[in-house]
Parts: C-alpha cells; structure tokens; sequence
C-alpha cells in the first residue's frame, strides 16, 4: 500500500514538473501537452488532477509551501533579521527558478496557497521590521526586495551560486546598485 502512495506523489510531481515546463512555454498548453511532456496518458493527469484549474492550483500550493519552508529553515523568528533575510533569501533563488510559471500569478487561484503566500510575506514584513526600524515603508521594502529577488532569480544561470546572489540582491536593496558592482 505504501508503495502505491509513493509511486502516486512521484507520478504527481512528474506531471507538476511537465505542467511548469510546459505553461512557462506556453500558458494556454492543455492538459494533453502536458500529460505527453510528462510521459503517461492523459487519463493519468486526470486521475490526478480534476481540471487545468485544480493542477495549477496544486502546482501553486506545492510552490508556496516550498517557498514557506525555505522562509522558516531561515529562522526568521529566532536569527538576526539580516541573517534570516540572507538565509530565506538563498534558500528561496534555489527554488523560484523552478516555478516561473507557477509564481508569476500576482494572486494564486487557491485558497491554500493564498494563505501560504500572505504568511510568507507577514514574515517578509516582519523581518523588514527588525531590520529598518520604525518608520521605513515596510511594504516598500517588501515590494522592491521581490522585484529584486525575482530579477534574481530568472535571470541567473544554471549552477548558480545562491549564496553570493542573496548577498547581491540584499547589497542592492540596503545599499543601491553603486555597491555590488
């Protein structure tokens, strides 16, 4: 029985990996592209996945939990703030390049992952807290950390060091671009 688990989350997160190849290409592929990009049968997509709808919804609660975890393996709560930002911040280059489709949604279609997404950024907003003092505009901070991170993250190159971007990305933020030259 257990077996039959694990070959259905691999199956799961094979035709969520074709799904984001797919989409990034091209968002209005079906979810016959997806099951042929994915090797099995489109049965087998939809045994797993209700609609195109529930499969991105999937794919967005997947994303935004790993993007979660990255946040909390920080320690956002406990580290100083500049060291969590750092940490979260390399953890999560190492993950977004794989769900560009995925994280472009301003918004995310689920419920589930709408949650996840507002208590990462409530982490975000919290650490910026700390780390500006009263009266920065956290929310601006916030807003120009994600572009940054974003710009980061879909334009590194395979093999990247996670690490020496975060650094980029936080001189950019605290320090403008003079800096990290």
């Amino acid at each position: 029985m257990g077996r039959l688990r694990a070959d259905a989350e691999r199956s799961m997160r094979a035709i969520m990996a074709a799904a984001e190849e797919v989409l990034s290409a091209n968002p209005v592929a079906t979810m016959e592209q997806i099951a042929e990009s994915a090797g099995v049968a489109r049965a087998t997509v939809h045994r797993r996945f209700a609609s195109r709808e529930a499969l991105i919804e999937a794919m967005e609660v997947t994303a935004w939990r790993e993007i979660q975890e990255a946040v909390h393996a920080a320690r956002p709560h406990t580290a100083p703030a500049l060291v969590a930002l750092h940490q979260a911040t390399a953890n999560i280059l190492q993950i977004k390049p794989g769900w560009r489709f995925t994280l472009a949604r301003e918004v995310p279609l689920s419920h589930e992952a709408q949650a996840v997404r507002a208590e990462v950024m409530e982490l975000c907003e919290s650490v910026f807290g700390k780390l500006l003092g009263p009266g920065a505009d956290i929310v601006w901070a916030r807003q120009a950390y994600l572009a940054l991170l974003g710009e980061a993250a879909h334009g590194s190159p395979p093999g990247f060091d996670a690490d020496a971007l975060a650094t980029k990305v936080l001189d950019t933020l605290m320090y403008g671009v003079q800096r990290t030259a």
